[in-house]
């Protein structure tokens, strides 16, 4: 089984046509593994539904919690991208043992269409998270990085090894 953890990010926000501002409403994910013909064995649990730029450590916490007690080895975390690097640090710093942990995530919405990278990347996670051994891994752009080497270039939007 793979357990996947929601945790919000621009994986999961909706668009207010009204008002033009971006918000939280329900997770995709479901929908996505249905529309992507997944017959993986997947629990999805919501764990909050935040930016991440409003990510505390109790947060990170509830995380780190959650990937200790699952039985699960394979974990996916969707999770914004300015802070993914922190939570993977935060992850790795606890020594989580016999867990695979891939953090991913959207620099658009799921809920834009086809303009979105979210199905792209959450595919790469599930296919990397069954191939990848212990640690902590961030998965983005159809690459996976290990946690303590990789950045956002936030003038491209792209994740890169450093």
């Amino acid at each position: 089984m793979i357990q996947v953890y929601v945790t919000g990010g621009t994986f999961d926000k909706e668009y207010n046509y009204i008002t033009g501002e971006l918000y939280f409403k329900d997770t995709h994910l479901a929908q996505m593994f249905e529309r992507g013909r997944c017959t993986l064995d997947i629990d999805i649990k919501t764990l909050m539904m935040i930016d991440s730029l409003e990510m505390t450590e109790e947060d990170r916490e509830i995380i780190a919690h959650n990937c200790r007690r699952t039985k699960a080895e394979n974990i996916i975390i969707t999770h914004g991208t300015d802070r993914m690097v922190e939570t993977a640090r935060y992850l790795a710093s606890l020594s989580i043992k016999g867990k695979t942990i891939v953090l991913t995530g959207a620099m658009v919405p799921y809920a834009f269409g086809t303009s979105s990278d979210g199905f792209f990347n959450l595919g790469s996670a599930l296919a990397f998270a069954q191939v990848l051994g212990e640690g902590v891994y961030i998965v983005m752009n159809g690459r996976y990085f290990e946690w303590d080497s990789v950045k956002k270039n936030r003038k491209t939007g792209f994740f890169e090894e450093i």
